[in-house]
């Protein structure tokens, strides 16, 4: 099949993602080209994965002038494609206003908290793909209804797999010397991006209530964003135990040293950090948000969002409660071992693909 993927603007999962479908579908046989925001390409390297790649500059939020010549060169560009399949609702929008048939569409995020005018934007292009595509995925259960409730006629469930990662490129010792951890002191790792979607503002509000159970873990965060001055401040101001590490090589190398993984999000899709600490055996909080309600309510404690009282009583109980930390490390390689694989969501997309050419 000649097979084009379109993504707009992104930093991490959308892209990496996008990546991955592009490596397995040129490995099964398949053309493939990826369309998308040039330093988007040149971030995620889809030459190197067997994919051709042409810029086309889908941006974040709407422009008028600069969507209407996308929406005209994506039509061009997408004229010789078997099958279309755009990852995000702003990308999806995008390929149906320019007539990009028969077309698939993966919805990778929840709306974004906004407010005002800017506010009606994504569920009005969220309207768009629903009525425009021929199938929409969600990453999640939530936003596979959510499609469904807007009109949208085909849907399911996205295939969502973590690639493996490289073994680590440092001992457990020599991270924990490279943070300054001395003795049994506990490491707990968060690995996001530095955005509001992420919750590391609720999660540092709740390290009092940490410590106050007697505990005194310092917080490794491992990822960049614009949300990093505002924290750094913060962290500054309150003598906060947190480091931001910013993006990491390294991150098996983290996950081997950490004690507990914790994710505060306000939102998240099945999460490939989750998966990546669930493989490494660690022992998982988190928020019952997405995705993650959808697949890890058996293997890890989760908390409701936007709860500091909560969050820290669960790492308290991680860090404290006898015998808890290693129940739920079994768990974690137990469900490790159930995980979609990439084959997995190779096949999926092969079927939803072939469905759609033959329509």
């Amino acid at each position: 099949m000649r097979i084009a993927l379109v993504l707009g603007t992104s930093s991490g999962g959308v892209g990496g993602h996008v990546r991955s479908v592009a490596r397995l579908m040129a490995g099964r046989g398949h053309r493939v080209a990826v369309l998308g925001p040039a330093e988007v390409g040149e971030r995620f390297a889809f030459e190197r994965a067997g994919a051709r790649f042409a810029p086309v500059e889908i941006g974040a939020g709407p422009r008028p002038l600069h969507d209407a010549a996308a929406a005209a060169r994506l039509s061009g560009l997408l004229a010789g494609a078997g099958v279309v399949h755009a990852h995000g609702v702003r990308a999806g929008a995008m390929c149906v206003a320019a007539g990009a048939r028969p077309l698939a569409v993966t919805v990778h995020n929840a709306p974004p908290r906004l407010s005002g005018p800017r506010s009606l934007a994504y569920p009005a292009l969220e309207r768009v793909v629903a009525l425009g595509a021929d199938a929409v995925l969600g990453v999640s259960g939530d936003l596979v209804e959510r499609m469904r409730a807007l009109g949208a006629r085909r849907t399911g469930r996205a295939v969502v797999a973590a690639p493996p990662m490289p073994p680590p490129a440092r001992t457990r010792e020599r991270v924990r010397a490279d943070l300054g951890l001395s003795g049994d002191r506990p490491l707990l790792l968060v690995v996001a991006r530095l955005a509001e979607q992420k919750g590391l503002a609720v999660l540092l509000d709740a390290l009092p209530g940490v410590a106050a159970g007697g505990a005194d873990p310092l917080v490794a965060v491992a990822g960049e964003g614009p949300l990093r001055p505002s924290l750094e401040r913060r962290i500054a101001a309150e003598g906060l135990p947190v480091r931001l590490l910013g993006h990491s090589g390294d991150v098996a190398g983290l996950l081997a040293a950490a004690d507990a993984f914790v994710l505060p999000s306000w939102w998240e899709g099945p999460s490939l950090v989750v998966m990546e600490a669930l493989r490494a055996g660690l022992p998982v909080v988190a928020t019952r948000v997405g995705g993650i309600a959808d697949l890890y309510e058996d293997c890890a404690l989760l908390v409701p969002p936007g709860d500091p009282a909560a969050l820290a009583a669960a790492v308290r109980r991680v860090l404290e409660e006898p015998g808890l930390s290693a129940r739920l490390a079994c768990a974690a390689r137990a469900a490790a071992a159930g995980l979609p694989t990439e084959e997995d969501a190779a096949d999926q997309l092969e079927g939803v693909y072939a469905g759609l050419a033959r329509r």
